[in-house]
């Protein structure tokens, strides 16, 4: 990734502040970049430019990540560099052996400038009206250039000078020295540096040196007059001074450097490798003779990307994080500052009022001194918004310690913030508690009793001693899955503790008493599961007298008409009465075999008694209509036996 020189930078501070944006905590944003190769920062238009090589395109998106649009059509588009008033973007295709030219305001090419069959380009640099770029394959690689300042571009190839490139050269310059080109023959494990002067348009070698590496990316100083590298070596980077080549410092990080930056202030930010997962993003805003204020980790860094930039103010710093298809744009709000860590551990359960201890760590890079002010926050059902315990102080070690006695139960949460200062970014932790609360009394009348269809049954839940919370809530759930369960009555209980209602019942039923809980008392909920009856009634046709004998009311039929019963319960889906039959004999009732019979919609069934009954003269027989649980074809009534209906025929 790089940025605007430093001039139009700053020029971008007046009004719309370059690449400004919510400020808001370090963030990650998916970006739909599958192999990003470069990325540039355009302040002037807050905008940012990925190259995608992958999918042949550059991806425009806002300052957050956002995409705002492609350009498709670039095959295998690598390196990309700013004009130095940030109005064009160049391009370096691959694929396509040509350079493009894309205006910022409209996104769309304006230009385009073959190289040559098979040259590949894969560098490029803006400079004096001028554009440079390395191309070719290992040593079958130059330099050239781009001649925009006469009325017809010219490119020309092979300009490199006496220095037989090994690799594609990797080209730099800056607006703020003139004149000057920087090359890195970066594929040799000598790595040989060159400084071009390129005033007149032809390049002339001021000065080179081996250096001894293969780098992966390079950064010029604000001034343009300094190039910090990523690599040689596996374990800084080194800048050197252009004039001469002439080390000036180092910057010590962990492991294998990748990408470098610079602010405009001269803030240096690093990647490395970082195979021991020890942090691989670094920021040295004291120096290079002091530590990292930064040392951020990332699940997965881009290899063989630009991957670390600046915004063109200087104030944020983006990485590119993640591995092809998954990548996401990482912003630092604070990259100058070092970083705070906070962690709280408070115990995982404890009794109510009694004192607990909680404890911590706030570390940074710069460790914080004793005594440095924690803020204390105290969450719970008392105090859903939270109560402040005050300031704690930070101990030795960089350890704290606080106690507390927590006067509310169930789930406690400290919050511990550190605010911030000058050099150390604002932290903030917590940990919750599992604090014990009482379990009350709750009951609910009525349990396991049965009740004629219809009943109006009255329900009495009662709550025993709680803190604060006196309200109960009174659900009722039908049997069947065609009714849902229903709140039916929420209150306060009475003086006596009792909450009541009044259910009219129609099928068995699952009355519960639901109590929410307070700070003390935990909740509860407690069931009755009732029974109810089905109303039946059996009417008899076809008999010619009905009259009292042998102590009931009997049914007289002729022999030759069959009795009609017709029995009526409550309908529900598939339901199906059953028809008990039984004889008289020598003093007893005998059971003949009992049948189901479906109601209809309206709740009836017609049964009609059939056979001979001249043979049935003079006998006593009996039937009666029963719904039975589960038999009767559902479950959402109590098994309930219809009144006997007796008969007899004669001649």
């Amino acid at each position: 990734m790089r940025t605007l020189p430093a001039a139009a930078a700053l020029a971008a501070l007046f009004g719309s502040m370059a690449l400004a944006s919510p400020s808001y905590a370090d963030t990650d944003r998916p970006i739909p970049v599958w192999d990003a190769s470069d990325t540039v920062v355009d302040g002037a238009h807050q905008q940012l430019f990925l190259a995608d090589r992958y999918h042949d395109q550059i991806v425009v998106t806002d300052a957050t990540g956002k995409v705002t649009r492609t350009i498709t059509g670039l095959p295998q588009v690598r390196d990309l560099d700013l004009s130095p008033d940030g109005s064009t973007l160049y391009a370096a295709v691959y694929g396509a052996d040509k350079i493009v030219a894309i205006d910022t305001t409209r996104l769309e090419q304006t230009a385009e400038y073959p190289t040559g069959a098979g040259t590949i380009p894969s560098h490029v640099a803006y400079a004096d009206g001028r554009i440079w770029f390395g191309y070719g394959d290992q040593w079958d690689s130059g330099l050239g250039v781009v001649d925009l300042t006469g009325e017809t571009p010219v490119v020309t190839l092979d300009v490199g000078g006496a220095h037989d490139y090994a690799s594609p050269p990797m080209v730099y310059a800056d607006p703020d020295n003139p004149g000057t080109l920087l090359a890195l023959d970066a594929g040799i494990s000598s790595g040989p540096v060159i400084v071009y002067d390129v005033a007149s348009g032809t390049p002339a070698i001021r000065v080179s040196a081996d250096k001894g590496g293969f780098y992966h990316d390079a950064a010029l100083t604000p001034d343009g007059q300094n190039v910090v590298v990523a690599g040689p070596g596996n374990r800084a980077l080194t800048e050197y001074r252009l004039s001469d080549l002439a080390e000036v410092r180092t910057y010590p990080v962990k492991d294998q450097p990748e990408t470098v930056s610079i602010a405009p202030d001269g803030t240096v930010a690093a990647t490395v490798l970082d195979t021991d997962d020890a942090g691989d993003t670094y920021v040295f805003t004291n120096g290079s003779d002091k530590p990292s204020v930064r040392n951020i980790s990332h699940n997965w860094m881009p290899w063989g990307a630009h991957a670390t930039s600046w915004s063109a103010d200087g104030t944020k710093l983006y990485v590119q994080t993640g591995s092809q298809g998954s990548m996401a744009l990482h912003r630092v709000d604070e990259p100058r500052k070092y970083q705070a860590t906070l962690t709280v551990s408070a115990p995982t359960s404890a009794p109510r009022a009694k004192s607990l201890t909680v404890t911590g760590k706030l570390t940074a890079g710069l460790t914080l001194p004793a005594g440095t002010p924690l803020k204390v926050t105290r969450t719970d059902m008392e105090s859903p918004n939270g109560k402040s315990l005050g300031t704690k102080p930070l101990g030795s070690g960089s350890k704290f310690s606080f106690t507390d006695t927590p006067p509310s139960g169930g789930k406690v949460t400290y919050t511990v913030t550190y605010e911030g200062d000058a050099t150390h970014t604002a932290a903030k932790a917590a940990d919750s508690v599992t604090v014990s609360r009482a379990k009350p009394a709750l009951t609910v009348n009525n349990n396991g009793k049965v009740y004629a269809y219809g009943k109006d049954v009255k329900f009495t839940a009662h709550l025993g001693t709680t803190y604060k919370n006196r309200t109960v809530e009174l659900w009722a759930d039908p049997f069947g899955s065609d009714k849902p369960n229903k709140l039916v009555k929420s209150g306060k209980v009475d003086s006596h503790g009792n909450l009541s209602v009044t259910l009219d019942l129609k099928r068995d039923a699952k009355v519960t008493a639901k109590f929410a809980g307070d700070s003390r008392y935990q909740s509860r909920s407690v069931s009755s599961t009732v029974g109810a009856k089905v109303s039946v009634s059996t009417s008899v046709s076809n008999h010619y007298k009905a009259k009292s004998a042998w102590g009931h009311t009997y049914y007289f039929f002729h022999k030759n008409k069959n009795p009609m019963f017709t029995t009526k319960m409550p309908y529900y889906p598939h339901r199906a009465q059953r028809f008990d039959f039984q004889v008289y004999y020598q003093g007893k009732w005998y059971p003949g075999d009992s049948q189901y019979f479906a109601l209809g919609t309206d709740g009836r069934s017609r049964v009609q008694v059939t056979g001979n009954h001249a043979e049935d003269v003079g006998w006593r027989f009996r039937m009666r209509s029963d719904y039975v649980n589960g038999s009767s074809g559902d479950t959402v009534n109590s098994t309930t036996y219809g009144s006997w209906k007796y008969f007899t025929f004669t001649g």
